[in-house]
């Protein structure tokens, strides 16, 4: 689905990527995880147009594209959720902006999934009157109703305590299945990436590139107590802290 080559991007003398590749399979979940300030974001960025790359090429279904915009939906850390907007109106937004008039069918939609995500009751409530957990599930919500296939997850439950974020997990891979959605998702958790992942990809420093790469082929359920999954976790905590050198 998606391919990306070459991809170099700097900041002035910061070069974040340098010839940065990646390979994405339609219906995949692909986690990436990598040491602190190594550019995974800004992958994103790059990925979505927020900023311009300086050399590689992205494909799209096999056609080269400038960037992803209008193809993909993104989740970013911050739930960035429109304070003066309900919840229900924020997670709408993504028809709002598609100047399709709302449904019937498309609130429906809606409600059954802050249902499922444990918001039911609070459709009406702004997101300052709600936890940030609520406001980050309420983003997830809005995510899933944007009508793009590939979604791109910025740390999607780092706000939500552990008990909740485990169960979400798991929902979040029902609805992935369900929507028939191509996941990218960026994380700091090692276990959060070995139980939900097809792909895990470990990432270099900066200039950030593909260290080692790893295919879960294997079934979700049971994975925590998987012992070849108990080595890879061990294996990639070490080389992320050989990384780590005080200074962040």
């Amino acid at each position: 689905m998606l391919s990306v080559s070459g991809l170099t991007k700097k900041f002035e003398d910061l070069t974040v990527m340098d010839g940065f590749d990646l390979t994405v399979r339609r219906g995949g979940f692909t986690t990436l995880i990598g040491p602190s300030g190594c550019g995974k974001s800004t992958l994103f960025d790059v990925l979505t147009g927020v900023f311009p790359r300086d050399g590689g090429r992205i494909s799209w279904l096999g056609e080269d594209v400038s960037d992803l915009m209008g193809r993909a939906a993104y989740m970013q850390q911050k739930d960035l959720l429109l304070p003066w907007f309900s919840l229900i109106d924020n997670a709408m937004f993504p028809v709002k902006i598609a100047g399709v008039p709302t449904s019937r069918d498309s609130r429906e939609k809606t409600i059954a999934l802050f249902e499922r995500l444990g918001l039911n009751g609070f459709e009406d409530y702004t997101p300052q009157k709600v936890s940030g957990g609520m406001r980050q599930r309420c983003a997830l919500v809005r995510t899933l109703m944007f009508e793009h296939e590939l979604v791109l997850l910025d740390e999607p439950l780092s706000s939500i305590d552990a008990i909740t974020r485990r169960s979400l997990q798991g929902l979040l891979l029902l609805l992935q299945s369900e929507f028939n959605k191509t996941i990218l998702m960026i994380t700091h958790d090692i276990e959060e990436a070995l139980l939900m992942s097809d792909e895990l990809l470990v990432l270099t420093p900066m200039p950030m590139r593909v260290r080692e790469r790893f295919v879960l082929d294997m079934p979700k359920s049971g994975r925590s107590s998987n012992p070849e999954l108990l080595k890879i976790k061990e294996h990639v905590l070490e080389e992320l802290e050989g990384d780590f050198d005080g200074t962040i």
